[in-house]
């Protein structure tokens, strides 16, 4: 009862944040994804928590095939709407739902992106997060992942969680740094093993 509770609780709060523009809605892609994309060829990405919609439509500019994900009704409305203004519609598409789910989310994925959705889960939800991207990257598929780094109790990626990564996949690389708030983050890029 206290999982249903704490998930409409976050649903109301999430929702809420886009009557007007959220504060991680900073309407610019990322330079560590924009890096990403000037490394690796277009393919099939998966964003998780993708909000409004910007680095998904970001992907389908650069000639991915996206699928964005959100349980935020307002967000993936606005991120619709962005996809068909930039004339991606075709190439990107939205669901609304449940990241630890993904329920809708088929095939597999070259690269799944993640900006802050992930260090917002609890344990459990980040278990079931790696569960399914276990099944949905391809062999030597990418998990892009930006984290809080959790410092004593807060919010973030714990050292355990973080074990629980490097022990499904490999990582790649770490950029560690600071959000606004003096807040510890980090960008990581971990690959599915190939075979």
């Amino acid at each position: 009862m206290k999982t249903l509770l704490e998930r409409w609780r976050k649903w109301l709060l999430f929702n809420g944040w886009y009557l007007q523009r959220p504060p991680w809605d900073t309407e610019t892609t990322p330079p560590e994804v924009e890096a990403y994309l000037r490394q690796h060829p277009a393919g099939r990405a998966l964003e998780l928590g993708c909000g409004s919609g910007l680095n998904a439509v970001r992907l389908g500019r650069a000639g991915w095939e996206v699928v964005g994900v959100d349980f935020a009704l307002r967000a993936v409305g606005r991120a619709r709407r962005r996809a068909a203004q930039a004339g991606v519609q075709e190439r990107v598409r939205f669901l609304t739902g449940d990241v630890t789910r993904l329920e809708g989310v088929e095939g597999l994925f070259d690269l799944v992106l993640d900006i802050g959705s992930f260090h917002t889960l609890s344990p459990q939800g980040q278990q079931a997060v790696l569960d399914r991207l276990e099944q949905l990257l391809t062999p030597g598929g990418e998990f892009l992942l930006y984290a809080w780094v959790q410092v004593g109790t807060g919010m973030g990626v714990n050292a355990e969680g973080l074990a629980r990564l490097q022990e499904r996949f490999r990582l790649v690389q770490r950029a560690d740094g600071w959000e606004h708030a003096g807040q510890p983050s980090a960008w990581f890029v971990f690959a599915k093993t190939e075979g």
